[in-house]
């Protein structure tokens, strides 16, 4: 697809808040299983099952029916997610259905179904299976922990995009439930590099013409145009307009939200801090696929030196 036929959209997902405002809010992932066998449940059983819960308005699904709970902004996301999980599970269990925030399902493929084949996901299984087997593994059976963080305008802004870019591998790895071969960050890494960007491609011009060529490189397999195909992208940092949304997690036990959300946002929104953590990490910009690599491995040895800066100024 034309870079120049993106960038006015690209321009759009770029455009960030017109105040420096701290909202944040949890997108959560979970694995479902039936209680009695533990096999994979079809998407509609868990709807009805879930539709008297105070989360109904906010569950939907993933393409191997992983379940996520998008919350709205709250001044305390952690408490919030913590209580909607837990009566989203009380309906469940009458229903013979549990929840388990675990990053990777131990199940083995033929077991967790595509169960949304719509055209699109239909084409983006198509798509990921002519590079190998980690795009249906992905899809069907990884689950994430994502938080959506505001965006602020200026110099700012463009800060927050590239130290949670360049702070990506050593967050992932602080918070990592899952490293090796079979991990969901590795997974991630083999999907499909050209549309997940997990090095520093995204960092070499300015963000939107940085991003635009991004996209324009990555294989087109929707047909709706070009808004359609950048919805497929998947970068570790998505940018959504007003906020960013940190992808890269591996899905946390809803209780332990709190100090991944204490650590981006101290890193987003206090200036002393990220300016401090940038001057530390820009330098190391042509290692990021490296440290993307070693976080996935459990092996990044940078992370004991440059994590304790990731703490908020005294």
């Amino acid at each position: 697809m034309d870079t120049k036929e993106l960038r006015p959209l690209v321009a759009g997902l770029f455009a960030r808040g017109r105040r420096r405002t701290t909202r944040i809010a949890v997108e959560q992932e979970f694995l479902v299983a039936d209680t009695a066998t533990g096999a994979a449940v079809p998407i509609e059983r868990v709807r009805r099952a879930a539709r008297t819960a105070h989360a109904a308005p906010y569950v939907s699904f993933e393409p191997g029916g992983q379940l996520e709970l998008s919350l709205p902004c709250t001044d305390d996301p952690a408490g919030s997610l913590c209580a909607y999980t837990e009566d989203l599970q009380r309906h469940l269990t009458a229903a013979g259905i549990q929840l388990d925030a675990q990053p990777c399902d131990p199940r083995p493929e033929h077991e967790v179904p595509l169960q949304l084949t719509t055209p699109r996901y239909v084409a983006m299984h198509r798509h990921f299976d002519t590079i190998g087997p980690a795009g249906r593994r992905m899809m069907r059976r990884t689950a994430s922990t994502q938080v959506c963080l505001d965006w602020w305008p200026g110099e700012a802004g463009i800060e927050q995009w590239r130290v949670l870019n360049l702070a990506g591998p050593l967050l992932a790895a602080r918070f990592a439930r899952s490293s090796g071969l079979g991990s969901r960050l590795t997974t991630w890494l083999r999907t499909d590099p050209a549309r997940t960007g997990f090095d520093d491609r995204l960092l070499h011009a300015d963000p939107v013409t940085a991003y635009a060529e991004f996209a324009a490189a990555a294989k087109v397999f929707v047909t709706g145009g070009a808004a359609d195909h950048l919805s497929t992208l998947f970068p570790p940092v998505r940018p959504r307009g007003t906020y960013l949304e940190v992808r890269f997690l591996d899905a946390q036990q809803p209780a332990e939200v709190g100090p991944v959300i204490t650590a981006l946002a101290s890193l987003m929104y206090d200036d002393a801090l990220r300016r401090r953590t940038l001057r530390l990490l820009q330098t190391q910009a042509p290692q990021l696929a490296d440290h993307w690599h070693a976080a996935a491995m459990g092996t990044l040895s940078t992370a004991d030196r440059l994590l304790p800066e990731l703490e908020p100024a005294a």
